[in-house]
């Protein structure tokens, strides 16, 4: 990956399943229907992330006090993360977000 460029398959195809990577549980799509194009395989794996975050942060709730705190502050991340998420795959870019790809890259 050189300045945010992956080799893959440019196209409508290619645009919608690297979206699908951020929509909450449709990342899974991508991740098996991928033919070996970087670009989905790299967009799904930060949107898995994102999705278990979310999952996670559902968890949180329960506990008084910090509960509704630390989920709200995840739900937002979680926002914000997958927004950007969409406009790298827009622009047809590959940006790393931050905290979210140093655990994607592990996957």
């Amino acid at each position: 990956m050189a300045n945010g460029a992956l080799h893959g398959k440019s196209g409508m195809r290619s645009s919608i399943l690297g979206a699908m990577s951020y929509l909450g549980i449709l990342c899974f799509v991508p991740l098996m229907m991928n033919d070996d194009d970087e670009f989905i395989y790299f967009h799904a794996k930060q949107g898995l992330v994102i999705w278990i975050w979310s999952v996670l942060a559902v968890f949180a709730f329960p506990f008084p006090g910090i509960g509704k705190w630390l989920f709200g502050l995840s739900a937002l991340a979680v926002l914000v993360f997958s927004a950007l998420g969409l406009i790298s795959v827009l622009l047809r870019r590959a940006w790393k977000l931050p905290l979210v790809h140093a655990i994607a890259v592990r996957i």
